[in-house]
């Protein structure tokens, strides 16, 4: 991350020492993405994304989505990203739409890479089998992609945003 730093005088509690990179995503985001199920066509969508902690080494997230044209809400989901040292992260997500996952990865300078290591669908839920995220933090800048299969093949892109900080 380059750019703005947050320090323990400007976050209270004190982030956790072992968050690292996390510490950047501490805040609220708001911002435009693009997104496509199956070969439907794009649409468009305005997302606020919420990461907070409490002096563990993990923060809190809470995201929704609503579609850019007519305001309707779309997408929401709530998790955790866990640090467990060295730049590697867990991620524990639930999903509106019924889908339970886990993720591990790390990052490699300002990009967090994770893909899903377990995933869980209720019963009328749609078969997700495969998600992979990629986050980018970059000063006041918080731009992702995320890819996803729901038939057992490859991940495809689904979902991509530009999101800028608020607080």
């Amino acid at each position: 991350m380059s750019g703005r730093t947050l320090d323990a005088v400007s976050i209270s509690p004190a982030p956790h020492p072992q968050l690292g990179m996390l510490t950047g995503l501490i805040g609220t985001w708001h911002g435009r993405g693009r997104g496509r199920v199956g070969s439907r066509d794009i649409f468009e969508y305005e997302e606020t994304a919420r990461f907070s902690h409490s002096g563990k080494p993990l923060v809190s997230y809470v995201q929704t989505t609503k579609a850019v044209n007519d305001g309707r809400p779309l997408h929401t989901e709530s998790g955790y990203f866990r640090a467990t040292g060295d730049g590697d992260v867990e991620a524990v997500i639930a999903h509106g739409i019924g889908v339970a996952e886990i993720e591990i990865g790390r990052w490699q300078g300002n990009r967090l890479r994770l893909h899903s290591t377990a995933l869980h669908t209720t019963p009328t839920a749609k078969n997700v089998t495969e998600l992979v995220r990629e986050l980018e933090l970059d000063d006041e800048s918080l731009r992702y992609q995320l890819w996803m299969s729901t038939d057992g093949g490859e991940a495809q892109w689904h979902l991509s945003a530009e999101l800028r900080r608020e607080s």
